[in-house]
């Protein structure tokens, strides 16, 4: 998968889908006030640009080589000490990992403040489908129940959690993972109305949650 996501890798930096959005602006004011971040699976970096924006000392770390992060490693398995950042975010990455509790324990061990989340929302089965059949390396995505529940297993408190309405060029979504033809087709049929033309609508959640003291 480190080869694949490699390959993607010009994509993701270009993406409309990542590089902007509602979801982003909210990561950087809720991390307001602190000085050090961790970006796990950065992908296009597009995380850690904007909080370098708010001059946030920011570390970057994902599997693929090709995404140029600071550190490569798998977000499972974080080669950093306990509470060593002051905010650990993790954009829209979440659906890739093969085991989510694990990642979200590993992003609450080291952080010693905050941990930020976005992904998109599970909107059910004929959304998982046409999310798998556009990316054989989609796991799942999680309900907003899911979520609480995984969050606060990881120790940690939520302090705040949003729902959001994310827009994208859909045709531009489709090519970053070569997804063609026919495939392309039962995709759009998958998603009903939530394609409009060429953009389509997602659901994702915002969870901004914290170290139990």
């Amino acid at each position: 998968m480190t080869d694949v996501w490699s390959e993607r890798a010009r994509g993701y930096v270009e993406s409309d889908a990542h590089r902007a959005g509602e979801d982003l602006e909210l990561i950087a004011e809720w991390a307001a006030g602190a000085r050090t971040a961790l970006d796990v699976a950065t992908g296009g970096g597009h995380v850690a640009r904007r909080l370098r924006e708010e001059g946030v000392s920011v570390v970057t770390c994902d599997p693929a080589p090709g995404m140029r992060a600071d550190v490569v490693c798998h977000a499972e398995d974080l080669p950093f000490a306990d509470s060593s950042f002051d905010v650990v975010a993790c954009r829209t990455a979440a659906h890739h990992f093969s085991d989510v509790r694990a990642t979200i324990a590993e992003l609450a061990r080291v952080s010693r403040d905050r941990v930020l989340l976005v992904d998109t929302l599970n909107m059910g089965d004929a959304a998982e489908e046409a999310e798998a059949l556009r990316d054989p390396s989609h796991v799942r995505n999680y309900t907003e129940p899911e979520w609480r529940e995984i969050v606060l297993a990881a120790g940690l408190e939520i302090r705040e959690v949003r729902v959001l309405e994310h827009s994208m060029d859909f045709p531009a979504w489709l090519e970053r993972t070569e997804c063609t033809g026919e495939t392309a087709a039962r995709v759009r049929q998958l998603w009903g109305d939530r394609v409009d033309g060429d953009r389509l609508t997602l659901d994702k959640i915002a969870i901004r949650a914290e170290a139990r003291a």
